[in-house]
């Protein structure tokens, strides 16, 4: 039977990163570099993530941008580098370093998404208009009152003159701007809560640093990682599409060791939930209906002064 779904095909092709086999074959010591990543191996498979990428993303930016990346995944397996790409692919993010990366763990290509990446997610839903991420460092003015009313309870003033270089982070934040001009809570990490999400639960950073070479995203974009924990955290306060649900499961499957196209949403379903967002929004807008304004009679506005007139001819 002919395959049909772009699901089915890379489910056929990455069959052994799908079934875990490949997996820990993948980690083993004896691994020999590949070549996988060349472009032309890539150029096979271009059907297939032009099939996976949102309309709006053309696949020749797509691969232009993936193939200077290529090269530092040749020690990866062809299949993950395979899945890796496909799964960025289906959530419509460049590899670029600013949206998302693909990069080696331990010889496993990897997908991850940027904070920019959580962000243009969040944009793409309709339900947020505005996010504000940022960092505040030593010396910079703020003051964080939860309690206060909705643009009283957050003030940031950042001494754009210091150098960062000299002053620490003390705190990442976000807070985002709804569809119908509510605005979320301000999600807080503070340095020392980013520190320990990084390393509790970066499988990556504990093997970088086991191995002595510090070349995880923690080690080489501390404060881009310490901004994406404060988005992660923002998600969870706000109305959140398929997509953004499918690319918090695709990075904890990273994190588990599991193949991350099997999490990812595939294109049909986003979609058609697109579809389903947008025609409900339209349904509420026309139920809107103003309310019509009173016509005022002019009979009446004449009345008074006729009676004031007889009540003058009265006195007289």
């Amino acid at each position: 039977m002919a395959l049909t779904t772009l699901k089915e095909r890379v489910q056929q092709r990455a069959a052994a990163v799908a079934s875990g086999e490949d997996v820990q074959h993948d980690r083993a010591d004896d691994v020999e570099e590949t070549p996988a990543g060349h472009g032309h191996d890539i150029e096979q498979f271009r059907a297939d993530i032009e099939a996976a990428l949102p309309k709006h993303i053309s696949v020749d930016l797509f691969l232009a941008s993936l193939r200077p990346v290529l090269p530092k995944l040749r020690k990866c397996t062809p299949a993950s580098v395979m899945q890796a790409v496909i799964t960025a692919a289906r959530f419509g993010l460049v590899p670029d370093g600013q949206q998302a990366v693909i990069t080696a763990d331990d010889r496993i290509a990897v997908f991850l998404a940027t904070y920019e990446g959580y962000v243009e997610l969040m944009y793409r839903s309709g339900l947020v208009k505005s996010v504000i991420a940022n960092l505040v460092y030593e010396g910079d003015e703020y003051e964080f009152v939860p309690t206060a009313r909705v643009g009283e309870d957050f003030v940031h003033k950042p001494n754009v003159l210091a150098s960062k270089k000299d002053r620490r982070p003390l705190f990442a934040y976000a807070f985002a701007w709804l569809e119908g001009g509510a605005r979320s809570n301000v999600a807080v990490v503070t340095l020392e809560e980013a520190e320990e999400i990084r390393d509790e639960h970066s499988r990556a950073y504990q093997r970088a640093e086991a191995n002595g070479e510090k070349n995880s995203l923690w080690h080489t974009r501390f404060d881009r990682m310490h901004l994406k924990t404060a988005i992660r955290r923002l998600v969870k306060l706000t109305p959140k599409s398929a997509e953004l649900r499918a690319l918090i499961a695709v990075e904890q499957a990273a994190e588990d060791g599991k193949p991350q196209i099997l999490a990812a949403i595939d294109p049909e379903t986003a979609a058609l939930e697109a579809e389903a967002r947008q025609a409900a929004r339209a349904a509420e807008a026309s139920q809107d209906v103003p309310v019509p304004r009173l016509a005022v009679k002019q009979g009446r506005g004449r009345a008074r002064p006729r009676r004031r007139n007889r009540d003058r001819n009265k006195r007289r």
